[in-house]
């Protein structure tokens, strides 16, 4: 599953989620911007960043990681980034840095460079794995609990999730989109689901899987996929078509040189037997010198072999014609 994704929509989306995970005011998500930032001239990137408006300048800066997977390198990147940050842009106002794991095993096991920092008010672990019964959290929190929960419950949880967007997210527009992201993570987590079921899960007695943002994605992935495929076939039906016109041009050729092998041959053997009744004998050294001329050349020595009255005559010629 493409969790950096999910979660950086989800808080795009529904920044309330972020401030529900630690206890915090939801409504504090009005005095934020959250957006991913570049670190320039250098290859960083930090995924997550929650930024005070401008009018609230005495609010703290959000620093956010989402972490599913081992990674023991996990806290160097993460102070390295944020610092990094700190240099570049020097805020002036303090910072928390929120690291959210999938579980307690994801977190790295040498920490004791970071101990000061990790163990601080300003860094907070949550693992979505042991955040308690869905039904008992908030919406945003319910949603990314929603990523590691078992195949096995999704449904229950997804009807409950739904039930609780219907009722809390008056604002149609962002209803919709919270829809949306609780569908992108079911399918991205039963991705072969049927779409009976998931409109069982929707409550939605007409269900087409067709008129989903997820289809639309899917079908983007699937017809560039499609594409290549296609361009491919393309390439190898032009290569044959080529491949016959190149073969038929090289035919005509070798029927042309054939040709002039054949002719050539001809005008050997006859110019050889003029010139048996012409001179005699000719030498092999100047058997071999006849042997070279081109058709042409054979054609001009018949002409010329009338005139010839010994094996002289003949030498002299091939000294002037063949250089």
């Amino acid at each position: 599953m493409k969790t950096d994704s999910i979660f950086y929509q989800l808080f795009k989306t529904f920044p309330e989620a972020f401030f529900d995970i630690f206890g915090g005011e939801a409504t504090e998500a009005r005095n934020y911007n959250f957006a991913s930032v570049e670190l320039k001239q250098t290859a960083f990137r930090i995924d997550g960043v929650f930024l005070p408006n401008s009018k609230m300048a005495s609010k703290p800066i959000y620093f956010v990681e989402v972490q599913f997977q081992k990674d023991p390198e996990l806290y160097a990147r993460l102070f390295s980034e944020l610092f990094l940050y700190l240099r570049l842009y020097a805020p002036t106002k303090t910072w928390r840095a929120v690291v959210i794991f999938a579980s307690r095993s994801m977190e790295p096991t040498e920490i004791e460079p970071y101990r000061v920092l990790i163990e601080s008010k300003q860094v907070t672990r949550l693992y979505l794995n042991e955040l308690g019964d869905v039904t008992e959290q908030s919406l945003g929190v319910g949603m990314m609990k929603l990523v590691v929960e078992t195949k096995k419950r999704t449904p229950e949880l997804v009807k409950n999730l739904v039930d609780k967007t219907l009722s809390e997210v008056t604002n149609k527009a962002l209803q919709k989109q919270v829809l949306d992201l609780i569908e992108t993570i079911v399918l991205y987590k039963l991705p072969r689901i049927s779409p009976q079921e998931l409109a069982k899960m929707f409550r939605l007695s007409d269900f087409d899987i067709k008129k989903t943002r997820y289809y639309e994605e899917v079908r983007k992935e699937i017809k560039q996929e499609v594409k290549e495929e296609v361009k491919q076939e393309v390439k190898e039906e032009v290569k044959q078509e080529v491949k016959e016109e190149v073969k038929q041009e090289v035919k005509e050729e070798v029927k042309q040189e054939v040709k002039e092998e054949v002719k050539q041959e001809e005008a050997l053997q006859l110019i050889k037997r003029l010139l048996q009744r012409r001179i005699g004998k000719v030498s092999q050294k100047l058997h071999k010198r006849i042997n070279r001329l081109s058709v042409e050349q054979l054609e001009n020595l018949a002409e010329a072999l009338l005139d010839f009255g010994s094996e002289e005559d003949l030498a002299t010629w091939l000294q002037n014609n063949l250089q």
